[in-house]
């Protein structure tokens, strides 16, 4: 069978610029898993992946003309249904030969065999390749109506037929070789011909063959197919225009600009640098938003009175194309400078009875009264971990008033960080002014945490009064759906309290929490409920920093209140899992808790060293009374991984206690106390971490 490379292009109206980068991997994706599981391409072929706003294309070596002949074994039913007494073929096993094709001569070389409730027949056959071009339909058919489509459009084809897709579909290019496979897909019917740039080019370009197609776009279309590659051209651009500025690319922007454009041009233009005086995030956000522009920078990150725009248009004279988006950019820069002019007007205290207008939710309230929540509540954490509290109740009360500005309301992504430069604007104390920004942080994964007590004491209350809000009227984030980010949320908490070694309970927050909800009836208290989430966000977060689950259980499973102390204890637990007494002594420790628990209460207070009658019950209780005063005072300094280590010791009279005596013994006595023993060499074992639950 022979062999080429097959290329499969749909050729369409602009597609959504933020969905084309998936589009285009789904779409490649979904043909060539098609090919593969039909036999017609090797598993490790490589694809290549074209997406430009108006295509979605695949090219892929090795494609067989004709899938491979399969050899097939068929079950066709029990033995005994298709043979009679006397071992004559039953006309239930001539039907069931005759719906696969087979006749009477096929009988002799069945094949009997155990199918797990007796014996079976099956039938061997080869069943033939199917054509590719029957095979690439209905693959190609298949991929298209996977697409994760974010809205589809009905439009009508010129023969009346009605079509739904992602947007209109022109044409279908699919060619393997130089021949044109013939299938159809979305009322178009494949050939070989493709549109080029809409304006440097010209519809209609016929491509010699499969290979021929990247390089024909290119010459003939003045379009570059690849995604991957065209964004490795603006970015080229970009820097090459730059020169020794520092261009500011986020990726989400690269990929929409890559979307927009086949032939991409970049071009540098110019504004008034009295613009400048406006807060440079506002600037770039205009750039980047609204009109897709990169903003530069200087070595010290200072914005430039220049932008960079990528066009979609080679010209040798590029002053109109320029001018253009100078004069709109000019209009975009000016509407900001009178936003953030219009705001410094009205101080952020003065904006507070506006909150009372926003609801934040129908039962918990308004924005309003949800500040004065969260004031109540840094205020007391503010106190808890050495924060000044007016100063912490002084940034709540103002922590939302930037909600209700005319900046905000035009980038909501700047909340915080307006209301930091408003309040710094207004006199407010600098610990004030920094804790109105930061009380959002961290907004995402690795994203920087609050510095300093008084913003540290703000986020915390932020997002605590946020989560018991949530948990108190039952509005938990319930399969991928956290509208309100409590996750995040949760996390937030964790990693301020924890990376901050901030001196605060768990269960002491979560109180102070619902406590501040006493005048909202609809609020319910929840804490053991919200606990356990905040004990599970913990969880994932130790398994992404590559602890396994039988540390983490070691050490969370206690629900510690202390949670800036559970990094700590899991690097002793990682320590001493490296010891060569780590498996022993885990194995016993399990042993023992397991004894425990079946014993229930049975145990005696205390051990009476008087009815110690064995030896190896004198050396494991002289161990631990050597242990314990040294385990505490490792722990009372911080120092778990010493405290792990000590237990070292205590393996050979550990080992030595239950190869020799028997703890469940007849005497009731002798049994309470050496259960008393065991509970007292638990309590120490896991004083820093249950170590049980390291043994496998």
């Amino acid at each position: 069978m022979s062999a080429a490379t097959l290329t499969v292009e749909l050729l369409t109206e602009e597609l959504p610029p933020r969905a084309l980068k998936h589009l285009g991997v789904a779409f490649a994706t979904a043909i060539a898993d098609g090919l593969r599981s039909r036999g017609f391409v090797g598993e490790h072929t490589p694809v290549t992946s074209y997406a430009t706003p108006r295509r979605l294309a695949i090219s892929l070596p090795q494609v067989l003309e004709r899938s491979p002949d399969k050899a097939q074994r068929v079950k066709l039913l029990p033995a005994a249904v298709g043979f009679d007494a006397a071992g004559r073929p039953t006309p239930a096993l001539q039907k069931k030969l005759a719906s696969l094709g087979l006749d009477e001569a096929a009988i002799p070389a069945l094949e009997r065999s155990p199918d797990g409730r007796g014996e079976a027949l099956f039938a061997h056959r080869t069943v033939s390749g199917e054509p590719l071009a029957a095979g690439l339909e209905a693959i190609v058919n298949e991929a298209i109506a996977a697409l994760p489509i974010p809205k589809v459009m009905t439009y009508q084809r010129a023969d009346g037929s009605t079509v739904k897709f992602v947007r209109p579909a022109h044409r279908l290019l699919a060619l393997h070789g130089a021949d044109v496979v013939p299938i159809a897909a979305l009322g178009l019917a494949a050939g070989r011909l493709t549109d080029g740039h809409r304006f440097q080019s010209r519809a209609g370009i016929a491509v010699a063959t499969a290979d021929a197609y990247d390089e024909t776009l290119r010459a003939e279309g003045k379009v570059i197919a690849g995604f991957a590659e065209r964004r490795a051209a603006i970015v080229a651009g970009l820097e090459r225009e730059a020169g020794s500025a520092r261009v500011v690319m986020p990726d989400a922007l690269l990929d929409e600009v890559t979307a927009l454009v086949e032939w991409p041009v970049v071009y540098a233009g110019n504004f008034d640098p009295a613009f400048l005086l406006v807060p440079q995030e506002c600037l770039i956000l205009t750039m980047q938003q609204n009109q897709k522009y990169f903003a530069l920078a200087d070595a010290g990150g200072r914005l430039q009175n220049r932008f960079l725009l990528v066009a979609n248009l080679a010209t040798n004279d590029p002053s109109a194309i320029i001018g253009g988006n100078e004069r709109v950019l000019r209009a975009r820069l000016a509407d900001a400078r009178f936003f953030f002019d219009q705001d410094r007007r009205t101080p952020l205290a003065s904006r507070l009875p506006r909150l009372e207008a926003v609801v934040y939710h129908n039962r918990i309230g308004t924005q309003r009264q949800r500040v004065d929540r969260v004031r109540g509540l840094a205020g007391r954490i503010a106190a808890s971990i050495g924060a000044d509290p007016a100063l912490a109740e002084r940034a709540a009360l103002l922590a939302k008033a930037d909600l209700v500005t005319d900046m905000v309301g035009e980038f909501p992504e700047l909340q915080g960080l307006m209301g930091r430069y408003y309040a710094e604007h207004d006199g407010e104390a600098p610990a004030v002014a920094a804790a109105v920004e930061q009380h959002y942080w961290p907004r995402f994964a690795g994203d920087a945490l609050p510095k300093g007590p008084v913003a540290q004491a703000l986020a915390l209350a932020d997002k605590l009064e946020t989560l018991a809000g949530m948990f108190g009227i039952g509005n938990e984030p319930t399969g991928d759906k956290d509208p309100f980010g409590l996750r995040r949320a949760a996390l937030g908490v964790i990693r301020i309290v924890t990376e901050g070694r901030l001196p605060l309970l768990l269960p002491d927050l979560v109180a102070m929490a619902f406590a501040v909800f006493t005048d909202v009836p609809a609020v319910s208290p929840a804490g053991a409920a919200l606990e356990d989430f905040i004990y599970d966000r913990l969880r994932g977060a130790l398994r992404e920093q590559g602890f396994t689950a039988n540390q983490i259980a070691a050490v969370v499973d206690a629900r510690p209140a202390e949670l800036r102390q559970v990094p700590v204890r899991l690097d002793a637990v990682r320590a001493f899992e490296l010891l060569p007494e780590a498996a022993a002594l885990a194995a016993a420790n399990k042993r023992i808790v397991n004894i425990l628990r079946k014993s229930g209460a049975e145990a005696a207070p205390g051990v009476d060293i008087a009815v110690l009658t064995d030896g190896a019950e004198h050396e494991l209780y002289l161990a631990f009374q050597k242990l314990g005063p040294q385990v505490d005072a490792c722990c009372a300094v911080g120092d778990y991984a010493a405290a792990l280590r000590a237990l070292a010791a205590a393996k050979p009279a550990v080992d030595r206690f239950f190869d020799t005596v028997l703890v469940m013994a007849d005497d009731p006595g002798l049994r309470r106390n050496r259960l008393a023993l065991l509970a007292g060499v638990a309590r120490t074992m896991n004083r820093v971490a249950d170590i049980s639950r390291l043994a496998a």
